[in-house]
């Protein structure tokens, strides 16, 4: 029922938009927008995240109607995400694609859980051999783990972040460096995503750091933990020096919060502990001890990209709300260049475009990987530091901490092999 009248209210909307468009005197009728279907968690424990992906998307589609849209062989379109909220989980994911579907949308949104966007890709592979005058694209921004552009590689599916193997690769290329370190702990949440960011720590620090020592090794529940105390004492207790860990959201910032109330001093290895209230939750304590890993930070040299930081914060001037990724608005700038010149919104068309687009936008530079699907780019690696330190122009979320870029690896060097073996249509 909930489905039904929201598609009914979506189309009433758009015959008012019609109507008002045929209205206007001597003006013909407002093309319909091209939608893109975000499906994220919009509510729950994680919807701090899914919020800040569409404000990404939204800025990066108002960009591209800003310039006039983008140009299809019927006259140019504007760029519209509507929200589908899969509340974190696979069933509600795959109610809401079907309601996408349903609703006539062609591009599909998604990246916040690597389980989810494995069902995603599973049904919409199904969707499209079954509907082929029906068929839908799948643009990930942010599930990384490595099997979707392996083992479960599909043409519909485009991965604009780099997956778990390409972030551990980058962020061992600083931990191998740090002589000091001698002991580790090891802890990530209990799913596909979190299970393999342990397993590769694990091969790749028995390959770069033999002499480290993992003094722990464990998994907790995706987002069910609200208080991680007896982790971060266990932390403290085992004497590890560091700490690596792919949380996200919620499960990273309890966890470094709790850290910091039991007392330990150690160095955190993370790949996204650079934002939603992370480094807040550390102050001082983190200075010198948080490394993170990303395609962008907001301290990274150069006028281009301090201008593009500073032109989102102006349109999401709250703190809160300072959460910005480079990969999302390459996302958006490929997939208007595929549409573009593929003249239609049909998704085989626009396919064959995005595989071998190459963008940039900001002083950044992509190109998508047609044998697999993954976008190849520079990755960064920094390092928490107090704002107005050097190399510390930004902070987080108005923290007064932000991030300094120690490292930058070269897209030749971020890539890895891939075991895809593509079947395309």
């Amino acid at each position: 029922m909930r489905q039904h009248l929201k598609r009914l209210f979506t189309a009433l909307c758009l015959c008012a938009a019609v109507g008002a468009g045929a209205q206007t005197a001597g003006q013909p009728p407002v093309p319909a927008p091209v939608r893109i279907a975000l499906i994220e968690s919009l509510s729950g424990a994680f919807a701090n995240t899914g919020e800040a992906v569409f404000r990404n998307l939204v800025w990066a589609t108002e960009r591209v109607n800003a310039r006039g849209g983008v140009k299809l062989a019927g006259g140019p379109r504007n760029l519209v995400v509507e929200r589908y909220d899969s509340k974190g989980q696979n069933e509600e994911a795959l109610a809401a694609l079907r309601s996408a579907i349903d609703d006539g949308v062609t591009i599909i949104a998604q990246g916040n859980s690597s389980a989810i966007a494995a069902v995603l890709i599973d049904a919409i592979n199904k969707h499209n051999e079954r509907e082929p005058k029906k068929r839908v694209l799948f643009l990930n921004y942010s599930a990384v783990d490595p099997i979707l552009t392996n083992e479960k590689c599909s043409y519909w599916h485009f991965r604009f972040d780099a997956h778990a193997d390409m972030r551990m690769a980058a962020l061992m290329d600083v931990l191998k460096d740090d002589k000091a370190l001698k002991s580790i702990y090891l802890i990530g949440q209990d799913y596909s995503f979190g299970q393999a960011v342990l397993r590769e720590a694990r091969k790749q620090l028995g390959a770069q750091r033999p002499d480290v020592q993992i003094v722990g090794d464990e998994l907790h529940a995706l987002g069910r933990v609200k208080d991680f105390i007896p982790y971060a004492a266990k932390i403290k207790a085992s004497g590890a020096q560091a700490v690596l860990t792919g949380n996200w959201g919620n499960d990273l910032t309890l966890l470094i919060k709790a850290a910091r109330e039991v007392g330990y001093e150690g160095k955190f290895y993370t790949f996204y502990g650079n934002a939603l209230g992370v480094p807040g939750a550390l102050g001082e304590a983190g200075v010198g001890k948080v490394v993170a890993v990303a395609d962008w930070f907001p301290n990274e040299a150069g006028a281009q990209s301090e201008a593009f930081y500073q032109s989102f914060r102006q349109r999401f001037p709250k703190p809160q709300d300072d959460y910005v990724h480079m990969r999302m608005q390459l996302m958006v700038e490929a997939l208007a260049q595929s549409l573009d010149k593929a003249g239609s919104t049909e998704a085989g068309a626009v396919a064959a475009q995005l595989e071998r687009g190459t963008v940039t936008f900001a002083g950044h530079q992509g190109a998508m990987r047609a044998l697999d699907h993954q976008f190849q780019q520079p990755l960064l690696v920094a390092l928490m530091g107090k704002q107005g330190s050097p190399g510390v122009k930004f902070d987080v979320e108005g923290s007064g901490y932000g991030f300094r870029v120690i490292k930058t690896i070269s897209p030749e060097r971020a890539e890895q092999p891939s075991s895809c073996k593509m079947v395309r249509p």
